[in-house]
């Protein structure tokens, strides 16, 4: 089957706003190509096998967003609202970068695997490893496994936001927590929790196609007596409290979250946000501090931060 390949050249930084015009326009899959995360994994003495170096020969140095869609009559209009919304983002306070959309017929069979290579085994923290689903890997005593398959949904385990939520996760998850994930993409935080011994996570993503695939993940995991993935927008469709909530996603996003975390989060929880780029940091710790959120940890990752905060002493709700 033929379909057309849009590509928008952007910046690490707007990759998630350019994925999510994908998602708005009924993207059928998508890739994402950043050479930054490539040379991030190179310098890591954990990696094995990651990628070949030279991938990174003539590679566009800002980054790729590839969205695959079958030829239709509307592609040409799905095509420029493309065009359209990628021209706003610097309305996000975001660098789009290059901008530059353009168009490439390509075959299925070019897409739906040709990306796989550059996913392999990956060691993130001090137990866990996450696995493609296509790969093999034996495990030891003292490791958790985490297989995914990120079908059409964004998030393979590899990029700094996810590396750090997962280690900070790993680190603060506690027999029988309750735990929420917002933004829950391919599932793999929502897993991650399950595994690090929560007893009940709610997984919540706007985009069908992810909470489609973050089921899948969950059932191949084995932990779908423990996960449940909901449809819907931030928490919007939680009326539980949690003693860990994760979100996952940018920082504008983010400030309007915190709005609705002292509802949610028990008072002794914490609260991991990721997703957020250097220069939106001291944005997002304002506006957890007008929630009475005391920040309690700064992790950095190349060119993103996670911040891990809490309810301050003397809070109604701590």
């Amino acid at each position: 089957m033929k379909w057309i390949e849009v590509q928008v050249k952007t910046t690490t930084e707007a990759v998630e706003v350019v994925s999510n015009i994908f998602y708005e326009v009924g993207v059928g899959g998508l890739v994402i190509e950043d050479p930054n995360d490539i040379r991030m994994q190179m310098k890591t003495e954990q990696d094995w096998d990651y990628v070949d170096p030279s991938l990174l020969d003539n590679v566009f140095e800002g980054v790729i967003v590839k969205g695959y869609f079958p030829q239709s009559e509307d592609l040409i209009d799905k095509v420029e609202l493309i065009r359209q919304n990628v021209e706003k983002i610097p309305q996000y306070n975001l660098d789009k970068g290059l901008g530059e959309v353009t168009t490439t017929e390509v075959y299925e069979e070019d897409w739906a695997h040709g990306w796989k290579k550059y996913y392999k085994p990956k060691k993130i923290g001090k137990k866990t490893i996450i696995k493609p689903s296509w790969e093999e890997y034996s495990i030891s005593d003292d490791e958790i496994l985490i297989e995914l398959d990120p079908g059409m949904a964004f998030g393979t385990g590899t990029h700094e936001t996810t590396i750090m939520c997962l280690e900070q996760l790993e680190n603060t998850i506690g027999s029988n927590n309750q735990v929420i994930d917002v933004g829950c993409g391919t599932g793999i935080l929502s897993i991650g929790a399950a595994k690090y011994g929560a007893n009940k996570v709610i997984g919540v993503d706007l985009d069908e196609v992810s909470v489609k695939v973050s089921n899948e993940n969950v059932i191949a995991n084995n932990v779908n007596e423990i996960v449940e993935i909901r449809h819907g927008n931030l928490l919007d469709v939680v009326d539980e409290k949690a003693d860990v909530i994760v979100a996952n996603i940018i920082a504008e996003v983010i400030v309007v979250l915190v709005e609705d975390i002292p509802k949610f989060l028990n008072k002794n929880g914490v609260f991991i946000s990721s997703g957020i780029i250097l220069e939106k940091i001291d944005m997002v710790k304002e506006a957890l501090d007008k929630q009475n959120l005391e920040v309690v940890d700064t992790i950095i990752m190349g060119e993103w931060a996670c911040i891990v905060s809490r309810f301050k002493e003397g809070n109604k709700n701590a």
